[in-house]
């Protein structure tokens, strides 16, 4: 087998088992917790449930079919530069990289475009159920992402003596993210410390 259909076949593999994996956990999240349900896990790690219309992490900046669109162009973009890349001869971690990013890009894009049709609204008194497509909480494409990854590793009151953040309350890590996001973080750090050679050739190739 060559090595162009080993790395298809990876890649394959890789956006299916990450899509599984981060649909079943925010189902079971979704159709078990209230909104802003939480589960300790740890002092540093707990299981937090909310919903957010913004981008990985639950950061927001723009609208939220702007950031749905934008989701679907990436992965287009992305696949098209994953199978020029496998075309040219790739490292096969280069390509591992590209295919979590994309298969994290597609898991949220499922939320965005599918979840507002496919359920009922989740409330801090109301858990989620399935209902008949197209009865559910929102149109197509303005589902809410579903997150329940909360990491707070350590926090402290900043002294009242520091410009801007005086007597503010600090948390690290404060973001409450889901497998999808971690998939695309995790492919695009091992691309920025691995494969920065690699991102270089592929882009410049003419």
């Amino acid at each position: 087998m060559s090595k162009a259909r080993v790395q298809l076949g990876l890649t394959a593999a890789i956006v299916l088992g990450v899509l599984v994996v981060d649909q079943l956990i925010k189902i079971a999240v979704k159709t078990t917790m209230y909104l802003h349900e939480h589960i300790r896990i740890a002092d540093w790690f707990y299981i937090y449930f909310t919903e957010n219309n913004g981008m990985a992490f639950g950061w927001q900046f723009f609208d939220k079919i702007f950031l749905t669109l934008f989701r679907l162009i990436a992965v287009l973009i992305i696949s098209v530069f994953l199978s020029r890349s496998v075309k040219r001869g790739a490292k096969t971690g280069f390509i591992v990289c590209l295919a979590m990013i994309i298969a994290g890009a597609a898991g949220n894009i499922i939320d965005c475009v599918f979840y507002g049709q496919l359920f009922s609204e989740s409330t801090s008194t109301e858990i989620a159920q399935f209902v008949p497509f197209g009865e559910g909480y929102q149109s197509l494409f303005y589902g809410r992402v579903v997150d329940m990854f909360y990491f707070p590793l350590f926090e402290f009151d900043w002294p009242s003596w520091m410009p801007l953040v005086g007597d503010q309350h600090f948390i690290f890590f404060s973001p409450i993210f889901n497998f999808a996001d971690a998939s695309i973080s995790v492919g695009v750090i091992l691309l920025l410390l691995f494969y920065r050679d690699s991102l270089n050739l592929h882009f410049n190739a003419k």
